[in-house]
């Protein structure tokens, strides 16, 4: 079964950043480079408020260093394609100083594409954007579009402020499009005070990783359909990765049912919300739901839209999901074909098409 998995992590440490970065703030990154910084408590990098006890015998933190590595651990679980994300610069989307900002996204672009891109089969990576600097973010997406190995551009989403939909971003969803390339958005648990990310009275990551994902694609895809970016982009595509599936058909009917007596609050739809979502919309698997019944999830899915969901493993991260768990749920197998791999190519065009095996002419 040809697998793409739209979420894998990079280790983008400053230290690997340095050489790609402008001065003066590369000086910043060799600055950084070398302590021992726990997972996304970078100074000024990954920037993160902990408020729990670290936990004796917990996960592990593991990462990936090379693209040969990355290729060596994807054959490992089954998987033919990965879409490559950061793993520090997850924070991204907080980092205040737009100068700075700016000269470190440019920074992973061109270390993304000289060690990742094309140096190992079925790895593609995903152009980072610059939220506090769209202008520049659209001329990057327009420079880099073509080169080999770039599949989408990913937005940083956890404490993004203002949220996606606003208008301030439509250089970069205008440079996406006319690149054909998805924008993905990639969210983890922050605590920040831009909605929906005050988690602070939240006393334990139990409850902030319950409701950090699933709330801020939430926020964010009404903050698109609010501000019609499908509407006024209608080649756009996007993706929504890391943060599960089953808020999706509450989400879209409940959108639908406020459109019906507000719409002339969004005059720009002429849809519905739902139907936005179901034609150019996707959402990744991970971290897939476990009910108790199974078929409960399959149901979903159908909820959703059969062609809407993507696999997603979020390797190497503790909390990754094996391919297995999504091919063993009670689904016919062109279902399973089509959330494996099929409704892949369709978000990401860049990735060929899988050539059907052929039987060898006779001697």
């Amino acid at each position: 079964m040809f697998t793409v998995d739209a979420d894998v992590h990079v280790n983008d440490t400053p230290d690997k950043l340095a050489p790609y970065c402008e001065r003066p703030w590369r000086l910043s990154l060799e600055a950084l480079a070398g302590a021992n910084y726990p997972y996304l408590q970078v100074p000024g990098f990954a920037p993160n408020l902990r408020l729990d006890p670290p936990i004796p015998g917990g996960h592990p933190f593991r990462s990936v260093a090379s693209a040969a590595e990355m290729r060596r651990a994807l054959d490992d679980l089954g998987i033919d394609v990965g879409i490559l994300f950061p793993d520090h610069l997850l924070l991204f989307a907080t980092l205040p100083h737009a100068e700075y900002a700016t000269a470190l996204a440019r920074a992973y672009n061109r270390w993304l594409l000289a060690e990742w891109c094309g140096s190992e089969p079925g790895l593609f990576g995903a152009l980072l954007a610059c939220p506090q600097n769209p202008a520049d973010s659209a001329r990057e997406i327009a420079a880099h579009a073509r080169e080999d190995g770039i599949a989408a551009v990913y937005l940083p989403t956890a404490g993004i402020n203002p949220l996606w939909g606003d208008r301030k971003y439509d250089p970069i969803f205008a440079a996406a499009e006319a690149a054909d390339l998805p924008v993905c958005l990639h969210s983890v648990t922050l605590v920040a005070p831009a909605f929906p990310c005050q988690l602070d009275q939240f006393e334990n990551h139990f409850a902030r990783q319950t409701l950090s994902h699933a709330f801020a694609m939430q926020a964010n895809l009404v903050s698109l359909i609010h501000t019609g970016v499908p509407a006024r982009f209608p080649r756009l595509r996007v993706v929504f990765t890391e943060a599960g599936i089953a808020w999706v058909p509450y989400l879209m009917w409940r959108m639908d049912k406020y459109f019906q007596e507000y719409r002339r609050l969004v005059p720009f739809l002429d849809r519905r919300p739902s139907d936005y979502v179901r034609e150019r919309m996707w959402f990744a698997t991970q971290p897939i739901e476990e009910p108790d019944d199974p078929a409960h999830l399959v149901e979903t899915i159908r909820h959703v839209g059969e062609d809407r969901i993507v696999f997603a493993s979020d390797w190497p991260h503790h909390d990754f999901d094996h391919p297995k768990a999504l091919r063993k749920l009670p689904m016919p197998p062109e279902l399973k074909r089509k959330i494996m791999g099929e409704n892949a190519l369709a978000a990401f065009s860049r990735i060929p098409a899988p050539v059907a095996a052929t039987t060898p002419p006779r001697a």
